[in-house]
């Protein structure tokens, strides 16, 4: 018996604390609706995100890699002619590269794919 009186007390305790009664004024409603459309309509006016557009990164790498390698045969390679025929070679492979890159980018259409969101932060000041 003792035991079903403090379980019933205890439930008594629990569905008292689960009831509730507290409603906010309606001038503190009011005020937190007026903040968040005010900070929606902050949000709304600036962009979302910065676009960062890497599809030139590729080529920029390539030509860069093949430059240093073509002033490298430059002045590593002693025989003048083979020395001018690696140069050459690097010249062309990185203007093939370039190339490779435009048509690649105008065929596939992937600009938009290569993009780097940096989205802004929602908090206001």
């Amino acid at each position: 018996m003792r035991d079903d009186r403090l379980n019933a007390e205890i439930e008594e305790v629990i569905r008292a604390s689960m009831k509730m009664d507290d409603v906010p004024a309606p001038e503190l409603n009011h005020k937190l609706k007026a903040a968040l459309y005010q900070q929606e309509a902050v949000l709304r006016r600036e962009p979302a995100a910065h676009k960062l557009s890497l599809w030139y990164l590729p080529m920029v790498l390539n030509l860069i890699m093949f430059s240093l390698l073509a002033l490298l045969a430059l002045l590593m390679i002693e025989n003048i002619y083979l020395s001018y025929f690696a140069v050459g070679l690097c010249v062309y492979v990185g203007m093939a590269g370039i190339l490779l890159t435009i048509v690649g980018v105008k065929r596939a259409n992937i600009k938009e794919d290569i993009t780097i969101r940096i989205e802004k932060r929602g908090v206001l000041a």
